[in-house]
């Protein structure tokens, strides 16, 4: 089969490509910065790539004409609190416009469970998505589902930050809602046998695992299957306000993500009917054993995907290209150069730098650094990184974002997505000068205005250190920090 695939660098997109093209199909690509898909991890002759923004509009011509199925996984709710729901409308109408000009004859979405008389603009935007994908001329398949566990989920993560970190939990009282989650898994087995079977055409089927629990009980059970022992308080008067600052401020999400999951753990999602249980035979991976599958990814260190790693609209670029080249003039450097002792050891120091791992000193300056970047409602260091020794540009890093990961050419290169009163550039590099190796630490900061000269004259003092340190500790031949 063609396959178009949207949302390709996503969550799901990312889980989703591999088995298909282990099923030997052909996918179109979708993504709005090519520069962020390694293409040459899969085979060359299934595979292609089409750059496109599904929020502005798009020649009629820039979908290829043969195509079976088409995959809708775009989602806006991490991007914005107030106006999620238009961007979700306006990518699907734009969808459908371009792809009624194909052959395509079914459309696959991920869509939300939303069974409650009362829903969340989160779960009325996914049905009001729904309707509009329905009116295209190839045949709507929608596939509602509750909370999805699975190493680098949104909902995974979140979970695990609060019981990683919080001994006692003072909690609000949405955590005695109802939901039934579904392992990742599960999600792409039902994603990819589906396709082009005219049983499932014009309907949505709720998907979910047999587990009815509430966010209570999940959290105790990841806890429990961690060896943790954790209590838990409800505080019946937090609003939904001091809830999202609570989630926001615990958490590695982001503010907006926070607040649109606030409003949806009001409600109870569950799903409705199994009758999708008749039609495809699954084996449900229950709650607990979709924490322990998570669990083994990542202590194998083979996450494919996060949901940190998607460049969402807020992001104040959303191409890599525009922050690729480091700006010359207007603005201040820092630069550092050391030999380098061990050129093995200092580039795998590079490549697993930050998350766990930490910035190589004064990882208490950076911590602080974090902290005010939440307060000031930025993304802080609790995002971490996806894998702890592999670095692919679009990644996120702690507050950076990756723009080159070159490790042959033995290059990284980091934007910064703190708040911040300007724009800022951090690169590592090593190269040959006479017959010794030396690496090339580079701070770039651009200032905005005014207040942008204060703020870098004022923490001047902090880089000489910091800089210095994390430089000198990145080329010794065994890192104690």
């Amino acid at each position: 089969m063609n396959i178009l695939l949207t949302g390709a660098n996503g969550y799901i997109g990312k889980r989703l490509l591999p088995v298909l093209i282990e099923q030997g199909h052909t996918i179109y690509c979708c993504l709005r910065d090519i520069s962020r898909f390694d293409k040459s991890i899969y085979p060359e002759k299934q595979i292609e790539l089409i750059e496109i923004d599904f929020l502005n509009d798009n020649p009629q011509d820039i979908l290829p004409k043969e195509i079976d199925v088409a995959y809708f996984l775009i989602h806006a709710m991490s991007s914005s609190v107030s106006n999620f729901e238009d961007k979700e409308t306006l990518a699907a109408e734009n969808f459908v416009s371009l792809l009624d000009n194909t052959s395509c004859k079914h459309i696959l979405y991920l869509s939300g469970i939303s069974n409650s008389e009362k829903l969340s603009e989160h779960l009325r935007s996914r049905l009001n998505v729904e309707y509009v994908l329905s009116e295209a001329k190839a045949a709507l398949t929608a596939l509602r589902a509750g909370i999805i566990i699975g190493s680098g989920s949104a909902s995974f993560e979140i979970i695990r930050d609060i019981c990683e970190k919080l001994p006692i939990m003072i909690t609000p009282s949405w955590l005695q809602s109802k939901c039934q989650p579904i392992a990742i898994r599960n999600v792409i087995e039902y994603l990819t046998k589906i396709p082009l079977d005219e049983r499932f055409y014009n309907i949505s089927f709720d998907i979910g695992s047999d587990d009815v629990l509430t966010y209570r009980e999940m959290l105790l059970q990841y806890a429990e299957a961690r060896g943790l022992k954790r209590i838990i308080l409800t505080l019946p008067v937090m609003t939904p306000r001091l809830s999202s600052y609570w989630l926001y401020f615990i958490t590695s999400t982001s503010y907006s993500l926070a607040v649109n999951l606030v409003n949806s753990m009001k409600i109870d999602v569950v799903c409705g009917e199994r009758k999708i249980k008749d039609l495809i035979e699954i084996d449900l991976i229950s709650y607990k054993g979709a924490v322990a599958l998570a669990f083994k990814k990542i202590e194998q260190d083979n996450v494919l995907s996060s949901w940190k790693d998607s460049i969402n609209t807020e992001t104040k670029y959303s191409h890599l290209d525009k922050v690729l080249k480091v700006p010359e003039f207007g603005t201040f450097k820092d630069i550092r150069r050391k030999e380098v002792l061990n050129l093995h050891e200092t580039i795998n120091n590079i490549w697993s730098i930050g998350g766990d791992t930490g910035w190589f000193y004064a990882n208490w300056l950076w911590t602080i650094r974090g902290f005010l970047d939440k307060l000031w409602g930025g993304v802080g260091l609790r995002r971490g990184r996806t894998n702890r020794h592999e670095i692919k540009a679009g990644d996120a890093l702690d507050f950076w974002r990756v723009i080159v990961a070159n490790k042959e050419k033995m290059r990284l290169m980091l934007y910064a997505e703190m708040k911040l009163p300007g724009e800022a550039w951090l690169e590592f590099e090593i190269t040959q000068e006479n017959g010794k190796y030396i690496l090339t630490q580079t701070a770039t900061f651009r200032p905005n205005g005014l207040l942008g000269r204060l703020y870098w004259y004022s923490v001047l003092p902090f880089h000489f250190f910091v800089f210095d340190g994390m430089a000198s500790n990145l080329v010794k031949e065994k890192q104690r920090i």
